[in-house]
């Protein structure tokens, strides 16, 4: 029977619906089931590839912060009862003054060995050692009491540090041009480095702890030691006719080494992996301390020789601020409070220490301590483990 064009028109219409009911077109040409959706993948996290560290080692908290566990108040068990202390080697005194930050006065001085050059928390951070340079000993001090106890036989302590995993010390004997790595507890003499550089002094490791870079002073010349080798890999003369560098510190990447050099007036800008030529970044006459922010934001940079401290910022890669001591100083060694509002520092030739404000720069204190103050640390400190010095954290 014919069909009529009505009936044509509905044939159409339910042909069409049957087409619908299978699937329809979407502006960008994909098909769709009705009543779902194309799925939508989740996007993907990028995935952070853990750090190969130093066998033995703590794990690394943040691959781009190697002073992740350092912020403010963020104190270990092991030290958060000990009481609140600045204690400062007197290298002309023979002595260690004892500085209650909340009084700003000495409340104790304690009598060690000739020539204490730094305060250094141990590994563990449960003893301080004081490096007696020219009595060849080291004096432990029990922070939890601030009593000293029987000084033990080292030769030629100017320096002292710690492998990341706490399996060795590692003793930087200046005159007698070695690196000795020691027991950590009992300081007995596990190896010894010799080196063909003049006056090893400071340094600081790796963000993997792989290796760690040294200062020789008066070669004016960096090591690259292998840490789990104990073996020097590198040496370089630094690019200064009588360069003298000082304190070494890692940038929070972990992709640069910082040198304070004293005669440069600067810190050396260095790639520790490379090793490669450092280029001079002016901050000040007398360079030579160097102290992380507890925002890992910026480094403080102590000017012994013109009594001023220069404001480093990581990100911008450029000195922002300097201040200056009132009536001049020579801001040597030291550390920041727990909370880091406070920037400590020896006054090297001018018997005395500076507490200085770190939001504003104030000089908030000058003590009076004995003579020839050196490597104060201030005590206790937030992280994990000590890697040595007046208090390098991790």
């Amino acid at each position: 029977m014919p069909r009529t064009l009505a009936q044509r028109a509905l044939l159409a219409c339910a042909a069409l619906a049957v087409l619908a009911a299978c699937g329809t077109e979407t502006k960008d040409g994909a098909t769709e089931s009705l009543g779902t959706k194309a799925a939508v993948p989740a996007p993907v996290k990028p995935v952070r590839k853990p750090v190969q560290g130093l066998p033995g080692m703590p794990p690394v908290l943040d691959p781009k912060d190697v002073y992740a566990a350092d912020r403010p108040n963020r104190l270990s068990p092991v030290v958060k009862d000990f009481p609140s202390r600045v204690y400062v080697p007197n290298t002309e005194s023979d002595t260690v003054s004892v500085i209650d930050p909340k009084t700003y006065q000495v409340i104790e001085t304690i009598h060690v060995g000739r020539q204490p050059q730094h305060v250094v928390p141990s590994w563990d951070m449960k003893t301080l050692w004081v490096n007696n340079n020219r009595g060849h000993t080291l004096t432990p001090i029990d922070p939890s009491t601030g009593k000293a106890g029987e000084p033990v036989e080292v030769h030629d302590p100017y320096n002292l540090y710690f492998t990341p995993n706490g399996r060795y010390a590692v003793v930087m004997a200046s005159l007698d041009r070695e690196l000795v790595f020691r027991d950590p507890h009992t300081m007995e003499r596990r190896k010894t480095v010799p080196v063909s550089c003049y006056g090893v002094n400071h340094a600081d490791f790796s963000l993997d702890g792989r290796y760690f870079i040294v200062s020789c002073e008066f070669s004016g010349e960096l090591l690259k030691v292998d840490t789990e080798k104990m073996k020097v890999i590198g040496q370089q003369k630094l690019p200064f006719d009588g360069a003298m560098p000082q304190d070494v510190k890692v940038s929070p990447d972990g992709k640069r080494f910082y040198v304070a050099d004293m005669m440069a007036d600067g810190m050396w800008v260095l790639d520790g992996d490379t090793f490669g030529k450092p280029t001079l970044l002016p901050t000040g006459k007398g360079t030579h301390g160097l102290y992380v922010s507890r925002d890992s934001r910026e480094m403080y940079v102590s000017n012994r020789g013109e009594g001023t401290v220069s404001v480093f910022d990581f990100t911008q890669n450029r000195i922002t601020r300097k201040w200056h001591l009132p009536h001049g100083g020579s801001p040597d060694m030291g550390g920041v409070s727990a909370d880091g509002k406070v920037l400590w520092l020896s006054g090297r030739y001018n018997s005395e220490v500076y507490a200085i404000d770190t939001r504003t720069g104030e000089q908030l204190a000058r003590i009076k301590v004995g003579s020839g103050p050196h490597g104060l640390a201030v005590y206790p400190q937030p992280g994990r483990y000590s890697l040595g010095h007046t208090g390098i954290f991790r």
